[in-house]
């Protein structure tokens, strides 16, 4: 008779090692164009992770790609002080936000001001539309300075409560600083709002 093999106290390796197996091949499958995007990846750009307005820190809450049909516009991304899944949260947070927007196609300054106009409209009364309008030309003016927009420009919408909002394109600001914390809401409702310019963009931004 063969001798009884006495178990080896190495026996359950072989078991773990396939349970790595199995841990390095979902993430590679994760990381793989076509399946999901890596956390703070999106349309093969790098969105950061966390970036810095008014001297505080802010995270990434959420990113986005907002396309029409076959038309891949632009990708988003929203930092907050806190992580919120909430647009009524976000909107109602104080303190300092970016929105930051990333073109993947030209895009003219009148393109880019009719879209912000008809975002805002969708999103407001005609009276706060009213109570916005001095400050909403201040932002023409200001995407006006910044000119045509490209594939690889990087528009960061800035708000501080010391500052107000601050456009910048590539790292340069543009404009005046606009006054008051309900002019960024209202940008924000553009994207978060009950009438968004993409859903899917918005449930992105969210973190959905």
């Amino acid at each position: 008779m063969l001798p009884r093999r006495t178990p080896s106290a190495r026996a359950p390796l072989p078991r773990r090692a396939c349970q790595l197996a199995l841990i390095a091949s979902a993430a590679a499958a994760l990381s793989m164009p076509g399946g999901h995007a890596r956390a703070g990846e999106i349309e093969g750009m790098r969105i950061d992770d966390a970036t810095r307005v008014g001297g505080k820190e802010l995270q990434l809450n959420g990113m986005g790609l907002r396309s029409v049909f076959v038309i891949k516009g632009y990708v988003a991304a929203l930092y907050l002080p806190e992580k919120a899944r909430n647009a009524t949260v976000v909107l109602g947070a104080p303190g300092p936000k970016r929105l930051q927007i990333r073109p993947l196609r030209e895009v003219g300054a009148d393109s880019f001001i009719k879209a912000l106009d008809e975002g805002i409209r969708e999103n407001h009364s005609e009276m706060q539309v009213r109570r916005l309008s001095e400050r909403l030309l201040l932002l023409h003016r200001t995407m006006e300075q910044m000119g045509t927009a490209r594939k690889g420009d990087v528009i960061d919408f800035d708000f501080s409560p010391d500052g107000g909002t601050v456009v910048a394109i590539n790292g340069t600001p543009r404009g005046k600083p606009i006054p008051g914390e309900d002019f960024y809401q209202a940008v924000l409702r553009i994207f978060l709002g009950d009438h968004p310019v993409d859903r899917d963009l918005k449930r992105g931004l969210l973190g959905g």
